[in-house]
């Protein structure tokens, strides 16, 4: 069961059934996420700080919108696997 343990995902126990049909209209959209994740590069970057982790995700989320998923939730990050 992926909901216990350090291994739990809420993302997987409440959205594997959606993301295996490759449905992804529900919840925050990439969009917004490349916003915030924007944001906390862009800080990061004022404050002399290094998110390597924060940058590589951003780029799997422009990888997404590339795609035509900007508007996909976040759980369309699988969608990037598949093609």
């Amino acid at each position: 069961m992926i909901s216990q343990g350090a291994a739990g995902s809420w993302q997987m126990q409440n959205r594997h059934a959606t993301m295996a049909e490759n449905r992804f209209d529900f919840g925050f959209a990439v969009d917004w996420m490349r916003k915030d994740l924007g944001i906390c590069l862009s800080t990061a970057n004022e404050n002399g700080a290094s998110l390597p982790v924060t940058a590589l995700v951003d780029q799997f989320y422009k990888e997404v919108q590339g795609m035509g998923g900007g508007r996909w939730d976040t759980s369309s990050l699988i969608a990037r696997l598949r093609r």
